[in-house]
Order: structure tokens, then sequence, then C-alpha cells
């Protein structure tokens, strides 16, 4: 459909979707989606407008507003918003753009992940591998093409875990969250030995302090914690799996002691190892 709203070139197309129920229950989903041209003295602002909102700028600039500051948007750029929130955005200039209200079950994780990771306004290495997946979207609804909405679903996942994957993050936070994937990483491969986590912080080059709390923002659990959920997931499997002995599997997974290895799991599953490989 072509735009007709103020400020809006008149060759602007949208198209809005609604999913099925299926897709509000299990996807993400597009809501509406458009290639406008904004022309200058264009402003946007409203309270609410319940969905989640990705702009690629491909001309010109924007000032985005939202959580009570404001940020500029230029070409090459992404914006990401979470419009259940109070937001807007205006431009002097004028900008071209790709644009994509979307939702879904996962959205308001992605988006948390995204902006932590990147921000709300940022640049990506390869801003093609997201802006590709925004005009796949389009394209569907222009063509006239078969709607599949495992497909929709796809480019908005895939598009969203390409801006999680990108290592150079604000504010030279990179190094962090490369750091916490390669703990990530050596604890997974070394899960038995005896690791602590002083050792980790050393193996990183940070400070024992700033190591704990750099790795749970990265992850939502401190190094302990992450270390002892890989040692119980392990023993859970060898539990169901094999005929080990509980004092076996214990050692295997890199606990001191059996009753340190039976507390610990008993806190976590509710029931004793003995219990856990007993149960159905």
């Amino acid at each position: 459909m072509k735009s007709c709203e103020r400020l809006v070139a008149p060759q602007s197309e949208y198209y809005i979707y609604s999913p099925s129920r299926l897709a509000m229950e299990t996807f993400l989903y597009p809501m509406q989606c458009g290639q406008f041209s904004y022309l200058p003295g264009y402003l946007l602002s409203r309270d609410s407008f319940d969905s989640f909102l990705l702009l690629y700028i491909q001309k010109g600039s924007l000032e985005a507003s939202f959580d009570g500051k404001s940020v500029t948007a230029v070409r090459g750029q992404f914006v990401l918003l979470d419009c259940y929130r109070p937001h807007g955005y205006r431009t002097g200039e004028g900008f071209d753009c790709l644009w994509c209200h979307f939702d879904g079950v996962m959205a308001r994780p992605y988006y948390n992940a995204v902006r932590a990771r990147l921000g709300n306004v940022f640049s990506l290495p390869d801003p093609h591998s997201v802006a590709d997946k925004l005009l796949a979207i389009f394209r569907v609804f222009q063509t006239g093409s078969i709607v599949r909405e495992p497909l929709l679903a796809k480019y908005l996942t895939d598009l969203l875990t390409a801006c999680l994957l990108v290592q150079t993050l604000p504010e030279n936070s990179g190094r962090q969250a490369g750091m916490a994937e390669e703990t990530v990483t050596y604890i997974n491969e070394n899960f038995a030995k005896d690791i602590s986590v002083e050792q980790l912080a050393h193996r990183a080059g940070l400070s024992l302090y700033h190591f704990i709390r750099t790795f749970k923002k990265e992850t939502g659990f401190t190094p302990h914690e992450y270390l002892v959920n890989t040692r119980i997931a392990t023993a859970r499997y060898l539990l169901k799996n094999t005929t080990l002995s509980v004092k076996d599997i214990c050692f295997q997974t890199g606990f001191s002691c059996e009753s340190v290895f039976c507390s610990a799991f008993k806190r976590r599953q509710g029931l004793t190892p003995a219990q856990y490989r007993a149960s159905e």
C-alpha cells in the first residue's frame, strides 16, 4: 500500500500483517513493514504502539527519542525501539529507511539482549546481513508471495541473531563479551578439573570483582553458578544414561567429594542423585 502520511513521500510503501494464533504463540512475526522516504520536518511521537521496531537508515539521518534521551542515527545505522514505551523520531534533512514492527513470544528477550549488547542505535560491520533480511520480509508482501510464517520468523530470528553475534560493542565492551564467551568455552571443556573462580579471572586478565560482575552481566550467572550448573547438567546425563556409581559421577564431573555433590545436586534438582536416577 502507498503511504498517505504527512511528510512521507507518496512513493513510500507499507504492508500490515495479522499473524495466526500459531505464530503469536510460537514465532517472531512482523506486524507492519515498509520502505519509506521521510521528508524534512517529519516528526513522530507516541506513548505506545504495541510492538518492537527495527529501522535501517538507507539515506539521511533521524533523531530517535526513547527512555528520556535522544540519539542521532545516520546512513548505514540501525535503530531498535521498544514501542510499548514512549518513543519517537524526527528528521531535519529527511531520511530513507527499511522498517519492520515485530512481536512474538521471544521478541522482548531478543530486544533486551540486542539493546544490552549494541544499544538502541548501532552500526554493524556487515549491515547487509541484517538489512537484506529486512528487505526479504518487505519483498514477501510487496510481491504478493505466499506468506509462510515460519519463514518470516526465520528472517526475524536470523537478523536479530546476527546482531547478537557482533563482537564490536559500544564503550569498548566487545572484549568483555568475548571474555565471557571464551570463559564459557573453557568451563565446558574443563569443568571436570579443579577450577576456581580466581583462576578464571586470571585467565581473563581481570580483577576478581570485575570478572564476576562482567561475566554475570553477559550470561546471567556468576562464574561459580555457571560452573556448578555445567557439572550438574553433566551429572544428570550420566545418571540417566550410564551405570556409573554416584561416587564415580561425582568425581567425573569435578566435585571435590560425594557429600558436596549430593548437596549441590539436591539444591538444584530437588532430588538426591539416587532419587533422580530412579525417577521416570
